[in-house]
């Protein structure tokens, strides 16, 4: 199914902000679908035709809808836009005629203009048409919640034909709550009040006011139950700026240990203020659980605080170690494990800092990159780069692929770009197994495989390509592709892809196909050099 954006620019010559406005509609207009107990479509203009298209479409929550099949991308012409093109050419709200009938279903018909006002503020032209159609097969006589809504409702129309509404969202609101069910007062031009629906007199209640909402000044009134004095007047001067006109912000109040959540609205029909809607929604259950999850984050916080903390000891102290080994070979040994703790300690050190259990990998990998660079034995430095993103990655995901991204880094850097073969080679350019340490160009590409002769260059300034490594990621599928590949020397002709390699190799083994569940395939690159291909599932919450 087409988006409002994308059916607006395929068939029509409405602009950005004409769009945009349509949006802002469709996104606050579930408001006016249960207030009018009606179906609320929205008609575009197609390019001179005389038709009209359905970008988007809401049911009402409080009655039964007047369309069973969806009818947004539907194009109409004809007798059956003969309400919509009144509305549209005069910009006036279009009542009149006799239900129209959907199948066996009666149903009421309405058009109301939609205007997108100018930045000077005067009323702009007619760009689109809501159709309010309403399911007549139960009506009945209202009761005084229905009047008083339905009454609301075409103050809204109305303001909709002035392009006064909806009014512009504030900075981190969303349009979740509070709805028409959880609660409604209409207050007078004075701030009185004059209609509260049950809900909002109960929601009232548990802050502590007992009698009845109508006849009250609900600023006044927020003043006297909020519990913080600062809050209950944000909450006041939030009233009295709908009363003015304006949209204010959504506040909370908080009294007895309940919370309440207002949002005020200004009702200005035909611009003339007739007073505000205050819709209201008991959130105290919702505002517990948030508090808890708050002290449940931060308690995890701190335990990766703490890990963190631990990990870089035992770092520490696997160094101190090392110093202290005669052998170079335990030596070497434990300079690879503190790099592979202090890689797992950044994972911790990045939960740390985060509200949830996942990670900005990629800060991680050119963390890790560049501490791999400062283990390379050449006499040229090693140039890292990173290609796409990894994206937010949870932490069950992060904690093993960083430790996988880190051996393949080092072994990159170390066996790839081996040191100057003078200072280590034999006369042939190899490098005995079992021999130096030190990479040579005659030491293969993974640590333990025989050596492999190398064809000297005839410029070693000239010839021979800048030292890099690049390691690329992207995301295809819910599957993370990542390849770590350097324009070394590549892998020696004999080396095995399921078994060949040192520790760090089969570390990376077991972590992917075992913590990752995925695959990973060793080969040399086509332009030369080792390319490391991992492909990991991203089905564990990650949203990839």
């Amino acid at each position: 199914m087409s988006t409002l954006r994308d059916l607006a620019e395929e068939h029509t010559q409405l602009r950005p902000a004409d769009i945009d406005h349509l949006h802002r509609i469709a996104g606050d207009w579930q408001l006016l679908s249960d207030l009018s107990f009606a179906d609320l479509l929205l008609w575009v203009p197609v390019d001179g035709d005389g038709t009209f298209l359905c970008v988007a479409q809401v049911r009402p929550t409080t009655a039964p809808t007047a369309y069973q099949d969806d009818q947004v991308g539907r194009i109409i012409g004809g007798p059956e836009v003969a309400h919509l093109e009144v509305a549209y050419r005069q910009g006036r709200i279009w009542r009149e005629g006799d239900p129209v009938w959907y199948g066996d279903v009666p149903a009421r018909h309405e058009a109301i203009p939609v205007r997108l006002r100018t930045t000077e503020g005067e009323h702009g032209e007619v760009i689109a048409v809501v159709g309010r159609d309403t399911n007549l097969s139960t009506a009945r006589t209202p009761s005084q919640l229905e009047l008083n809504y339905l009454t609301t409702a075409d103050d809204l129309a109305q303001m909709i034909a002035d392009g006064t509404f909806p009014p512009p969202r504030h900075q981190g609101e969303t349009t979740s709550a509070p709805r028409v069910g959880d609660g409604l007062v209409r207050l007078d031009a004075s701030g009185k009040v004059t209609y509260a629906s049950p809900n909002a007199q109960s929601a009232y209640r548990r802050l502590g006011h007992a009698s009845h909402l109508v006849g009250e000044d609900l600023a006044a009134l927020h003043r006297r139950l909020a519990a913080d004095p600062l809050e209950g007047t944000d909450a006041a001067n939030g009233v009295l700026a709908a009363l003015r006109g304006e949209a204010p912000p959504r506040r909370e109040i908080d009294a007895r240990g309940a919370t309440m959540l207002t949002r005020a609205l200004p009702l200005m029909p035909a611009g003339v203020p007739i007073g505000a809607l205050v819709l209201v929604r008991d959130v105290t259950e919702v505002r517990r659980r948030d508090r808890a999850l708050m002290t449940k984050d931060a308690t995890i916080r701190e335990i990766h605080h703490r890990v963190k903390n631990n990990l870089q000891t035992v770092a520490a102290l696997l160094r101190l170690q090392a110093r202290r080994v005669a052998m170079p070979e335990a030596r070497v040994a434990l300079e690879e494990s503190v790099r592979r703790v202090a890689s797992i300690a950044l994972v911790h050190e990045t939960l740390s800092l985060s509200s949830d259990e996942a990670v900005e990998f990629d800060g991680i990998v050119d963390r890790v990159a560049s501490a791999a660079t400062e283990v390379a034995a050449t006499e040229s430095t090693v140039r890292m780069r990173r290609q796409g993103s990894f994206g937010v990655l949870p932490a069950e995901i992060a904690t093993s692929l960083v430790m996988v991204l880190n051996e393949l880094l080092l072994n990159a850097v170390e066996h790839g770009f081996p040191a100057d073969e003078a200072a280590v080679g034999g006369p042939d350019g190899t490098v005995p197994a079992g021999g130096d340490t030190t990479a040579g160009p005659g030491e293969p590409a993974v640590a333990g495989e025989p050596a492999v002769p190398v064809v000297p260059s005839t410029s070693a300034t000239t010839d021979l390509p800048v030292p890099e490594v690049v390691v690329s990621a992207h995301r295809f599928r819910k599957m993370l592709h990542v390849s770590v590949a350097d324009n070394g020397r590549g892998l020696p002709t004999d080396f095995d892809p399921e078994r060949g390699g040192n520790l760090g190799l089969q570390i990376v083994r077991a972590l992917v196909t075992g913590e990752l569940r995925g695959t990973i395939e060793l080969r040399n690159s086509a332009s030369g050099g080792t390319e490391a291909m991992l492909v990991v599932p991203l089905s564990r919450g990650t949203g990839g």
